[in-house]
This record gives C-alpha cells, sequence and structure tokens, in this order.
C-alpha cells in the first residue's frame, strides 16, 4: 500500500560540512594596539572598527577569536600574525 505524500517519512540525509577552523589572538605585553590593528587589517581583511573591537577584547579578555575559515585560507593569515610578532593560533 503506497502513502500519500503527507504520510511519508522523510529520511535523515547527512550532509559533509567542511571543518571550521578560527584565528585566535592572545594578549601580549609587547605589540602597542596600532600594531595589532594594522596586523588585523593587513592580514585578516578587517575593516578599522573590527581591528579596534579586537584589539580591545584581547587587551580586556585576554584572547579573541579574529578570523574563521578553512584551513587554507586561515594558515597563511596567522603564520603572518606570527610573522608579524603577535601570539596567535589556528584551531
Amino acid at each position: 500500500m503506497d502513502l500519500n505524500p503527507e504520510e511519508q517519512e522523510i529520511g535523515e540525509v547527512d550532509v559533509l560540512t567542511p571543518k571550521e577552523y578560527q584565528i585566535i589572538l592572545y594578549n601580549d605585553d609587547v605589540n602597542t594596539f596600532d600594531h595589532v590593528i594594522n596586523c588585523l587589517i593587513r592580514y585578516c581583511d578587517h575593516t578599522l572598527e573590527q581591528a579596534e573591537q579586537c584589539a580591545y577584547i584581547v587587551h580586556y579578555k585576554g584572547k579573541c577569536i579574529v578570523k574563521t575559515g578553512s584551513f587554507q585560507d586561515l594558515e597563511p593569515r596567522c603564520t603572518s600574525l606570527l610573522k608579524a610578532g603577535l601570539s596567535a593560533e589556528l584551531v
């Protein structure tokens, strides 16, 4: 016996989604606000306002997620932040 469309059970479908990675920026006692802001603008494509907000969050909270995305996109960005003397990690 066929069920009408309203009575048919819809099975679950597994959808593979790419893993989201994050660059986390940590506070340090070395870098100036201007340097951190400039690096976030240059390497993470932040606007001035975004970069300033992240710099203040890092200063007051100790860390901040500054960029999310694919590993391929974030790895060179994180490397650039590290080369610029910032404390960051890709997770």
